[in-house]
């Protein structure tokens, strides 16, 4: 059983040691060397748990985009009306991605780098699922704009990385009051009026 935990551990170390490495200098300056330095195994120890450094990087996607996930739909219910539903996971999402900014800020790289190959991506699109199921509920019942949920998502979500980005360079600190004012916003930019 200690066996298997160090397994687990040294798998668990190369992960946060890719999170940190590719928010700190990007996908191309990350070599598998400084992962497995900061992770402090081997480089061969890498190759037991990935095949290459794409993999490595498609599993880190995947691991942080089901927790973030998971955290984002954990209060949410399908039987909640369409703007409470949203309102929960949007505070959800916000608290995530201000309280856990080195995933967050990962997930953002890996949103606009061509690194992450198709299959993971539409594995982490399925991640969003209840979020899109809502949307296409509101859609149906008037109340979210007939719109592409590629538009909703860069209307309503895509600001809060944004807003973290901003607070982690220290530019502004998101209060409460700002973050009712950022879900208003959010919600104001896809409801249908």
């Amino acid at each position: 059983m200690a066996k298997l935990q160090k397994s687990i551990d040294k798998r668990n170390a190369l992960i946060r040691a890719t999170i940190n490495l590719v928010n700190n200098n990007g996908f191309h300056a990350t070599p598998m060397s400084k992962i497995a330095k900061m992770a402090k195994v081997s480089p061969a120890t890498i190759y037991l748990y990935f095949e290459n450094k794409q993999d490595l990087v498609n599993k880190a996607y995947l691991e942080v985009k089901s927790a973030f996930t998971d955290y984002a739909f954990a209060t949410y219910s399908e039987e909640m009306s369409v703007s409470t539903g949203f309102e929960m996971i949007w505070k959800r999402i916000a608290d995530f991605k201000l309280k856990q900014c080195e995933e967050a800020l990962f997930l953002a790289q890996c949103d606009n780098t061509p690194m992450i190959d198709e299959p993971s991506r539409k594995e982490g699109i399925k991640h969003l699922q209840p979020l899109l199921e809502l949307w296409d509920r509101g859609k149906k019942e008037g109340i979210i704009k007939p719109i592409s949920d590629y538009l909703l998502y860069a209307y309503a979500i895509n600001p809060l990385s944004f807003l973290m980005i901003m607070q982690q360079h220290g530019a502004c600190a998101i209060d409460k009051m700002d973050l009712e004012e950022a879900y208003r916003a959010a919600w104001d930019s896809i409801k249908l009026d």
